[in-house]
């Protein structure tokens, strides 16, 4: 089993060598930001860091601190969060550095128990910041970390009933010593060389006294439980221009999926085939001559998959929905439309003016 101290002590040296370039990630003997770990973090949850790299750099350009961030308006937020997805995180993330602002003085807490009581923040987040930012003695375990520790003590147990179980025994891991850098360099180590397929045992500076990689079953863990199938949901989606060539958007509600979004009007996603012309008509933000277009729009969240049928027209002169506004279709662009919206517009443009109408 894993000793603390030979753990540290042999994954350390490999992290001052080895440890990746981040635009989050403080240079080497230079205290990290408590902003830009708490920024990347929230970034990173159900993200790849490929993904969340350019709108990290655009929001610390934008907003270089935490004070700059609470005081811009949460619409332009959720334009610059516009197709990173898990939009909940947005709105959390300008509630939080409001918080921070208003009743921290722009400064983060220094200890998990303070960070815990920030808006957005759970046990992963306040742990990484406790720990990268200010030095605390905290356990960080994400996914790279859980591969890491079930390889280590060969824990058979599946996924995701052993989170608890793995996070006991990474808290066995965890030195009074550069915790900070320990608890990057277990997760550089699971993103680098511990992978979840072909790891590179031969260049892991754990591998001697790795249980899995003794056993021969390093590639088969961590195990993880057989998911159910993700049910399809359809809907039917509503492009409407008026005679200036705007697109009546509108936005959804606060709560729920993709709350405070721009969406393009659509009836509600269910269960069962795309709606037909006659039924989908009931939810049509306009009476107009309404065309279905060709092709459907497909688009998968964390727990459905969902197909959209488009239908398009041209409004009248006057005409206005009771809860839209128009967008030129060249501004778009600067609508906090997530992605499967995103996909709408495409789909729309691509098709609209096939044959007549709009």
């Amino acid at each position: 089993m894993p000793m603390t101290p030979a753990v540290a002590d042999r994954l350390l040296p490999w992290y001052d060598r080895h440890r990746r370039d981040l635009p989050w990630r403080a240079p080497p003997g230079v205290t990290a930001d408590p902003y830009r770990v708490w920024l990347s973090e929230i970034m990173l949850q159900q993200t790849t860091v490929p993904a969340a790299a350019p709108y990290f750099r655009a929001f610390t350009e934008r907003w270089p601190t935490v004070r700059d961030l609470a005081e811009s308006p949460l619409d332009d937020v959720l334009v610059a969060w516009a197709g990173l997805g898990y939009y909940a995180r947005a709105r959390n993330l300008h509630k939080c550095a409001r918080v921070v602002a208003e009743r921290h003085g722009g400064r983060f807490p220094d200890t998990e128990e303070a960070l815990l009581e920030l808006p957005g923040i759970g046990t992963y987040t306040a742990a990484a910041i406790a720990s990268i930012a200010f030095d605390r003695v905290a356990t960080v375990v994400d996914g790279n970390v859980e591969r890491v520790v079930a390889r280590l003590f060969a824990v058979e147990e599946p996924l995701p009933n052993v989170k608890p179980t793995l996070r006991r025994l990474a808290a066995t891991l965890t030195p009074q010593r550069r915790p900070g850098d320990f608890a990057q360099a277990m997760m550089d180590l699971g993103a680098t060389v511990c992978t979840p397929r072909k790891p590179r045992c031969m260049l892991c500076p754990l591998a001697e006294g790795c249980a899995a990689r003794e056993a021969g079953t390093q590639e088969e863990l961590p195990r993880r439980a057989a998911k159910a199938d993700k049910p399809t949901r359809r809907g039917m989606a509503f492009w409407l221009l008026n005679p200036e060539g705007a697109v009546l958007l509108r936005r959804r509600a606060e709560d729920g999926l993709l709350g405070g979004m721009t969406e393009v009007p659509s009836t509600g996603w269910a269960a069962g085939p795309v709606p037909d012309e006659d039924a989908a008509m009931g939810a049509a933000p306009l009476p107009a001559r309404w065309r279905r277009l060709p092709g459907m729009v497909r688009h998968t969240f964390s727990h459905f998959h969902l197909e959209l049928g488009v239908m398009a027209a041209r409004a009248g002169a006057g005409w206005q929905a009771a809860d839209g506004f128009w967008v030129p279709v060249d501004r778009l662009g600067g609508e906090a439309l997530p992605s499967v919206m995103r996909k709408v517009v495409r789909h729309a443009l691509a098709h609209a003016n096939d044959g007549d109408g709009a």
